[in-house]
Parts: C-alpha cells; structure tokens; sequence
C-alpha cells in the first residue's frame, strides 16, 4: 500500500513562494487560531497570475499579499482569484482582490451566495434561533450564557466586502490556468459545492478543504439548517474523489503540506467517519446530546476554543445516526436533543 509522502517538507515562509510545479507558487497566509495559517497558490498564466484563497482580510494579510506582489509575483497583475469554499480563510480577500486590482472572481454558485448572505449577517449579539439551537444541542450551561452575553464570529468582520458579480464554475466543467487544463470536481460536506481541480496534463490536484493530508475538516451542522446531514455529503463526496485518485497526484490542500498517496488519503477520510460513527453508536447506549458525545468522536477533552466546533461536528455524527434509522432523537424536559442507538431486537 502506498504511503502519504511529503516532496516538500518546509513550508513557504511568510512573503515567500515555494514553485511546487511548473508556474505552480506555494504561500501561505497566517490564521489567528489553532490551525494557524492557510495556502495559497498561484498559477501563471502568462501575462497574468491566478490565485487560489486568499486568507483573511486583516492589515497583515494585505501587507503579505504586497510583498507577494512586490516578491514572488512581480511583473505581473492578478487577473483571476478562484475561491474553492465559503469560508472565511479562503474567501476574505477576494473582494480586497477584485475592488483594489479589478480581478475577476470565480467560485462557484453557493459559495458566492453564502458568502454574501453571511457578510450581511452581522450582530452584537447571538440571535435567538442560535441561542436555541446552541441549548438544544446540549451546550453546557456556563458555556451558553457566556456566549448568550457577548458578540459573536462575525464573517464580515474577516471577509472584505465583496462587489456585485462573479464567474460561475460547476461540475463537469473545466478551466484552463498555469497552462493546463483543469477539470473541477464538487465536494460537499465541510462546505456546500466546494470546487477541486484535477489537471489533465499533470498529476496536480488542487483540492482547498475537502483534502488535506494529516487532518480532517470540520463537518458542522448549524442554526442555518440544524437538520442538515453533511456527514452523508462528506462521505458521498469522497467516495467519488476517491475513484479518481491516483497514487502519483500531487495534492495541494488548503492546510498543512502538499501531498502524494492520494488514494490511501482517500480511504483514510471515509474510514476515519465510519469509525466515528461506530465509536459514536456505542456511546449512544444511553439518551445523550450532541455535546455529551465530544470523547467517543475525538478520543480527547475538548476545551476553550475547540468547544464550538466539536458540539458542530458532533450534532453532525449524531444527526446522521438518526437520519439512518441508526439512532433515535428525542427533546428532554429542559429542551435537550437526546440521541440513542436503535437496537435491534430481531
């Protein structure tokens, strides 16, 4: 079986490329949080470059960019900026990119429109329908009031206004950048229609969040769709991608280090939630919700700034128990979701 093996074991430091291909740039931008940065890539298209993310919007990370205009990328605009997912770390400066240079944004349908929806969902303070839906997920108590009383993650507070207008890419399509053609391949389940590429004239995949070598991306369910089954996307998704991976791609994710072993990657990422969902539907011998489930999910004590993400991921895993028949959900007196594992009695 062929192993994850890494060509390129440094990371670009920061202002700086790592040319991971012919007219492929590797950068990186930094993050304010655990996962603390995210890669960019460029792509030369002659005249012109391409990029691929852009990070946050933040003072800093529009200093880096100049640099990376001044550095790595001089002598030539970016005309294209393609997003491959919604969020923030990925999309907050695509609007900076097409007010401040005129670039041309391309993404696809949903993640335009989630992220203009978001950026005009701003507030003070959690609204009521999160509040309910943070309690009804099992948040603890001391958590949920804390919150309850303090502003909340605001995604236009790192994500540039983005102007009226986009080029659409879906499935089935192609693009030509870096001098090869590209076929765009939908994943879903971190994020809506989230756009990879696959080169037709190379071993390249540029693959944002739906792969990533050494971690696996969040699968939350939110207030926006507190039924949604992303876990049955996430899985979908990746049985597809895994029938196209070979073992010689290069995969350029949106986090940690370009890749080769794709197909193993592949099996890891479904098998890693099918084991989720095992360890989970044991822990369910007893009603429980989502945020009494963090152990069997993450095998590890979640605390400080994780907690909001894992109660996601684990209403996720139990929603989809119950989804298919694997769990029941019913409300507690306190107007908790409690899960339990179907036991078959045949």
């Amino acid at each position: 079986m062929t192993k994850l093996a890494y060509p390129f074991a440094q990371a670009p430091a920061e202002g700086e490329a790592i040319e991971v291909a012919q007219g492929v740039l590797w950068m990186r931008l930094p993050l304010p949080m655990a996962l603390d940065h995210v890669n960019v890539y460029a792509l030369d298209d002659g005249d012109s470059w391409t990029i691929i993310d852009t990070g946050f919007t933040s003072k800093r990370s529009r200093s880096i960019w100049r640099a990376l205009r001044d550095g790595p990328l001089v002598g030539k605009p970016v005309k294209r900026v393609i997003v491959t997912h919604h969020h923030p770390d990925h999309v907050g400066l695509a609007g900076w990119f097409q007010s401040e240079f005129g670039a041309e944004l391309i993404c696809t349908r949903t993640t335009w429109l989630f992220s203009r929806m978001l950026q005009l969902d701003a507030q003070d303070r959690p609204t009521a329908q999160t509040v309910d839906f943070w309690h009804r997920a099992g948040m603890a108590s001391d958590i949920l009031e804390q919150r309850r009383n303090e502003r909340p993650f605001n995604y236009a507070d790192c994500v540039a206004p983005m102007p009226l207008g986009y080029t659409r890419i879906q499935q089935g399509g192609s693009i030509i950048m870096g001098g090869r053609t590209w076929d765009i391949h939908i994943g879903n389940g971190h994020s809506p229609e989230h756009a990879t590429f696959w080169s037709r004239d190379d071993n390249l995949v540029i693959s944002g969040d739906q792969i990533i070598a050494s971690i696996s991306s969040n699968i939350g369910v939110y207030a926006t769709e507190p039924e949604a089954d992303p876990v049955a996307d996430w899985l979908e998704a990746c049985e597809r991608l895994g029938a196209l991976a070979r073992d010689d791609h290069f995969v350029l994710g949106g986090h940690k280090l370009p890749f080769t072993g794709l197909p193993v990657r592949m099996r890891q990422l479904i098998e890693n939630h099918h084991g989720a969902l095992r360890r989970l539907e044991a822990h369910l011998s007893e009603p429980r919700t989502a945020a009494q489930c963090f152990m069997p999910l993450f095998k590890r004590q979640i605390v400080g700034g994780e907690y909001g993400l894992a109660l996601v991921e684990a209403l996720s895993h139990c929603l989809h128990l119950w989804h298919h028949g694997r769990a029941t959900r019913t409300m507690s007196k306190d107007g908790q979701w409690l899960f339990q594992r179907v036991t078959d009695t045949a």
